[in-house]
């Protein structure tokens, strides 16, 4: 099953390329994950660079990159959708292409913190642990023998009843 995890308005390419690396990692094969959001910088923060590095992830993956990619012609078709910005609610996001789930999954935006080094580090991390939380158990789900409206149910479950990092 392929999933987008999506920014609706970040420029900073951290929470979903953060998201990115977990369920690839998680999913074991079972999921392949993409990240875009819709005003991308260009540029991978150097924070969620690091700390993917410091927990063993390959980084070669990471770029950023505009949503528009996966609307083009013989871009892969999503199964899921899921919007990790803190604000994605409130904002116009695009209608993809074969009508995957979608859910929200708030993420305050690591690289908005302001303090010292590390407290910005530390604010990556809170968005890692978060992320991880969620990813995990959208991937112990029963995918097989779930129905779509319960999945939807469950997916918008995982984005309420974890608290936002921050």
């Amino acid at each position: 099953m392929r999933i987008h995890l999506t920014c609706c308005s970040c420029a900073r390419a951290a929470r979903s390329i953060l998201a990115e690396a977990i369920l690839n990692r998680v999913g074991q094969g079972r999921f392949k994950a993409f990240s875009a959001g819709s005003q991308p910088k260009g540029e991978v923060h150097p924070f969620a660079i690091q700390l993917l590095k410091s927990l063993n992830f390959d980084t070669s993956f990471a770029r950023s990159k505009s949503w528009e990619e996966f609307a083009a012609p013989g871009a892969p078709e999503m199964h899921f959708v899921f919007t990790v910005c803190d604000n994605a609610a409130i904002e116009s996001c695009p209608v993809w292409p074969g009508q995957p789930m979608t859910a929200h999954w708030g993420v305050l935006d690591p690289a908005a913190a302001e303090g010292t080094n590390a407290e910005k580090h530390l604010a990556f991390a809170e968005a890692y642990r978060l992320l991880n939380s969620r990813l995990s158990i959208f991937t112990s789900l029963p995918m097989a023998s779930i129905d779509k409206l319960a999945l939807q149910r469950r997916l918008d479950e995982i984005g309420r009843n974890l608290p936002k990092a921050g």
